[in-house]
């Protein structure tokens, strides 16, 4: 008689426990792919015995104790006397332990975690999936698999492809590490203020993707934004005096808070000008400012994810978006273009100066951005265009971009806002 609660047990521990238990075992083997297998192996193993014989006491200590056993086997196949596998049998107090992973007894149970060590390995890990050898789709994947916790199968529907494509993804990302030779750790000083910018972004990559998907029929994935979120809420924990990881924090907790908002019991969206505000969530709008004096506190001065944390701080504490400071915000996004230019940043800044001081001041910045060509494949260009030229009255090329908008625009929900949009032009 199988216990269907074990499975659930299961998965809810190994997506808490994931990331220390992968950090741990790399750090034990001193192979990044390989103790990747091996957590897998542990998950495996606990998916059959769960429900068959009941969740352990100490289910986190189960599985990195059937990880590390799997590990032992493996270095004894491979060379009798193996040093490492000397030093692991030793730590571990055993003298033989049969192959094919048995489940652990007392000791398994009674695994004790030092907290300083999982903090050093879950932060290892980040670096080790988020280094800069690794494409950022790579990254992204890797991240998500080895410190969130995610299954192929979830990472590849929340990002709409197609499963192999996400494993091919992870198992090259696993192969390019060990051909680069990366070691597991924390990078020292130095190193590690160039590498956070990294993990940063991948973090900032996947909230993105989950607050605006960029193609199929839904507006938001709050499955993957809340991943990112919990992401962002560990590295700030993990990095508490690096500003810029709070500043993340901060512009995440912030736009999430509009969430509850940003669509209608259809799941259509609600533009900011039309949002209910009494639905945004304060709990996140107070985290996310906390964060963001955090971020102020630690004294360098806010970074680009600060900035964008103190723009959407300045939309969370207005009433309405008559009474939002559009004068600040378009002297922070022009501090924000200086120190991380784009030309999505421009392209909100004309938004936030045709708020300021109206449409005619923003349209000449949209008419540069459309003379550079650099945003040509994206519909936010041409959707900003024609709501200008609407507010100034050239209802024709306001159709014109509107129409471009449409065509260019991959999800479903916004698609039928820009339509909507086009058959209110008449």
């Amino acid at each position: 008689m199988t216990d269907p609660t074990g499975r659930e047990a299961v998965a809810a521990v190994w997506r808490i426990e994931s990331a220390r238990i992968v950090g741990a075992l790399t750090r034990y083997t001193g192979d990044f792919a390989l103790a990747e297998d091996l957590a897998q192996e542990a998950l495996a193993e606990a998916l059959v015995t769960w429900p068959r014989e009941g969740v352990p006491r100490n289910p986190a200590g189960w599985l990195l104790t059937v990880g590390r056993r799997r590990a032992i086997d493996g270095f004894r196949r491979r060379a009798a006397r193996d040093e490492r596998y000397a030093a692991l049998a030793r730590e571990l107090g055993e003298g033989g332990i049969a192959s094919g992973g048995a489940p652990p007894g007392e000791d398994a149970r009674d695994v004790l975690w030092d907290p300083d060590q999982i903090d050093d390995d879950v932060l290892a890990l980040m670096f080790t999936a988020c280094h800069p050898v690794l494409s950022r789709e790579a990254r992204v994947a890797l991240t998500l698999r080895v410190v969130g916790g995610l299954t192929s199968d979830q990472i590849a529907r929340a990002f709409l492809l197609p499963t192999a494509t996400v494993q091919a993804r992870i198992t090259r990302a696993k192969k390019t590490l060990g051909a680069a030779r990366v070691p597991f750790g924390l990078p020292s000083a130095d190193e590690r203020s160039a590498r956070l910018g990294s993990v940063l972004n991948v973090v900032y990559v996947i909230f993105t993707e989950g607050s605006s998907v960029s193609s199929g029929d839904e507006l938001i994935r709050f499955d993957l934004a809340s991943e990112a979120l919990r992401l962002a809420r560990v590295l700030a924990r993990l990095v508490p005096d690096e500003a810029e990881a709070h500043g993340l924090l901060a512009l995440l907790e912030l736009t999430a808070a509009r969430f509850p908002a940003r669509t209608d019991a259809d799941g259509r969206p609600v533009l900011l000008e039309d949002q209910d505000r009494r639905r945004w969530d304060r709990d996140a709008i107070r985290r996310g400012r906390a964060a963001l004096a955090r971020a102020e506190r630690c004294g360098r001065g806010l970074g680009a994810y600060g900035l964008q944390a103190a723009i959407a701080e300045c939309h969370a504490v207005a009433p309405s978006v008559g009474e939002t400071d559009w004068e600040r915000i378009v002297v922070v996004y022009e501090a924000l273009g200086r120190i991380a230019p784009s030309p999505v940043v421009d392209l909100n800044r004309a938004v936030a100066v045709s708020m300021a001081r109206g449409p005619a001041a923003a349209l000449a910045i949209a008419d540069r951005l459309a003379a550079d060509g650099a945003l040509a494949r994206t519909h936010l260009l041409p959707t900003v265009r024609g709501e200008l030229l609407t507010r100034l009255g050239r209802t024709e090329e306001a159709r014109t971009e509107l129409e471009r908008a449409v065509e260019l625009c991959g999800n479903a929900r916004e698609r039928g806002v820009l339509e909507r949009k086009l058959a209110d032009l008449g």
